[in-house]
């Protein structure tokens, strides 16, 4: 058998958690770690508005030494509204060659959970809950298709 390299045999593995804080904000948080990189990022959002109050992220393992320099960017996310035009903010503040699309892959999975946490506020019944999503965010991907009556 072939020895395989380190890309031809690679695992990544990305994971998400959030939880509604006391203080009426959203805490998120995302880790992504494979071989070569671990990286931990931590988003505050007001949960009435949705607004991104605070966002940081630490690159504990990283490929080159200039991977840490992006995370100056994450504060550009500060004041952004979680919804419309989230892809092309996120476009705009980790894309080209002075972004990493790694934080911006961790972003646009991470954030959007927000919105999850809001349509589902008050719930007890989990079936209750998923129709509050599914009403609240019919038509902003192909899970909530709106259907003609």
């Amino acid at each position: 058998m072939t020895q395989l390299n380190a890309m031809e045999d690679f695992q990544r593995d990305l994971s998400y958690h959030v939880v509604r804080a006391d203080n009426n904000q959203i805490q998120l948080t995302a880790r992504l770690s494979d071989r070569f990189h671990d990286i931990r990022m931590a988003v505050r959002v007001d949960f009435d508005s949705l607004e991104i109050l605070a966002a940081e992220v630490d690159f504990v393992r990283h490929p080159s030494k200039d991977c840490p320099t992006v995370a100056a960017r994450m504060e550009r996310l500060t004041g952004f509204v979680i919804g419309k035009g989230l892809n092309r903010k996120l476009q705009e503040t980790f894309g080209g060659g002075a972004g990493c699309g790694n934080l911006r892959v961790m972003l646009l999975g991470l954030l959007p959970l927000a919105m999850n946490v809001k349509a589902a506020a008050g719930f007890t019944d989990e079936q209750e809950m998923l129709d509050s999503i599914s009403e609240r965010l019919t038509g902003s991907c192909a899970g909530y298709v709106k259907h003609q009556a």
